[in-house]
């Protein structure tokens, strides 16, 4: 099959959603046509280049990683101007076979689905796997946030499961729980929804805006939608998520990320941890 591509400095993985303010006229073309269509377009990630056409006459070497992600588009607004504000969500992997040059303004390819390899129902490692990786995450989403006096930026990252919206209409401040049915939500407080994570996890992450939606996460229980959706929010390079988007199989996926993730954990302990002077050896600290 033939797909318009979008080449960019990110990887999409599948399940997570791209925000796209689109400007250059031939990718003002590709949206107009996907959306006239109702065809997917495709994500790959620039190994080296740019993805803003050079100036006419000028050459430009454009090299993308050989498996890309389908980019299917959620919500469009055009500008006065001609410029597209997107929302796409990548829906699946896809191979790389062939580029084309001339057959529209963009670039075109011949691509053909990549999904993941079977799994291996019988492997009792993989419930273990999936369990040990879904707690280091939450870990890890912890030791992101800031401590009291830490100025940090958010981890904005858009993604599409199945969620759960609360509107917060509470006046007395009361905490629900996971399922929203002891009462309204507290202000300022997002529920993690999983049965096989500890209790502790079941606490709420503050939210600024006491008057947003709230978004219960309802973490996906296929391995392979589970690995992907990690693949889209963990914060790694480009390099470094593109390999767990090629990687064959959820598994395999899966034990990569274990092992960045308690790489992260250590790493970041480390940086949060309480600093204290070792004053043994110091001139005077016998005084």
């Amino acid at each position: 099959m033939q797909i318009p591509l979008f080449p960019l400095h990110t990887v999409l993985a599948p399940g997570i959603a791209l925000p796209l303010h689109v400007f250059e006229e031939r990718y003002r073309v590709m949206v107009r046509r996907c959306l006239d269509s109702s065809s997917p377009f495709g994500v790959v990630l620039i190994r080296e280049g740019s993805e803003v056409a050079p100036p006419t006459g000028a050459s430009q070497e454009l090299s993308i990683a050989g498996v890309g992600t389908f980019a299917e588009i959620r919500e469009a607004s055009k500008h006065a101007d001609g410029r597209w504000d997107v929302l796409a969500v990548g829906t699946a992997r896809f191979l790389v076979r062939e580029v084309h040059t001339e057959l529209a303004p963009y670039l075109v390819a011949d691509v053909e689905p990549y999904p993941d390899e079977p799994a291996e129902t019988d492997d009792p490692g993989t419930e273990e796997l999936v369990d040990r990786v879904m707690r280091r995450f939450v870990s890890y989403l912890r030791l992101l946030q800031p401590r009291d006096g830490e100025k940090a930026e958010p981890i904005d990252v858009q993604m599409e499961v199945e969620t759960e919206e609360v509107r917060d209409d509470a006046d007395d401040g009361d905490e629900a729980g996971p399922d929203g049915d002891d009462g309204d939500e507290g202000a300022g407080a997002r529920w993690p929804d999983e049965d096989s994570l500890d209790e502790t996890v079941r606490q709420p992450v503050p939210v600024d805006d006491p008057d947003a939606v709230r978004v219960v996460l309802r973490i996906p229980e296929d391995p392979s939608a589970l690995s992907f959706l990690l693949t889209g929010i963990v914060q790694v390079e480009p390099d470094r998520r593109q390999a767990l988007l090629e990687a064959a199989s959820a598994d395999e996926r899966l034990r990569d990320i274990d092992a960045l993730l308690d790489r992260e954990l250590r790493l970041l302990g480390a940086r949060l941890a309480p600093f204290a002077v070792d004053r043994r050896g110091l001139a005077g600290s016998s005084n």
